[in-house]
């Protein structure tokens, strides 16, 4: 879609921001705050937060589809089923391929 949906008109950037830059000002401070933590506590080479880190350099790459492009690199590719779940719930960030090498230390 052109950013209308239903038929409306477009809404003006200037009344987005005007909705949502405090609430998405917050979400950025808490992201802050947690790689704050994590390089406090000695930093991490965990897939989930190097996941993160990359997703991160997408929402500033000037790029268009955001969050289609957030939403990929942090969900798992994978197409082949596996005979049982390791754990009941999700990682939230796909985990590497240890035939590539990858993989949490």
């Amino acid at each position: 879609m052109s950013g209308r949906e239903h038929g409306s008109p477009p809404v003006e950037a200037a009344r987005l921001v005007d909705l949502y830059f405090m609430e998405h000002r917050a979400k950025l401070i808490d992201i802050a705050a947690y790689l704050d933590r994590v390089d406090r506590a000695g930093g991490s080479t965990d897939f989930r937060h190097e996941a993160l880190r990359a997703a991160l350099t997408i929402l500033s790459d000037g790029g268009p589809d955001r969050a289609r492009r957030v939403l990929e690199a942090l969900s798992d590719h994978s197409s082949e089923p596996i005979d049982r779940a390791p754990m009941q719930g999700a990682h939230g960030a796909p985990e590497p391929d240890p035939s590539e090498g990858g993989g949490a230390t």
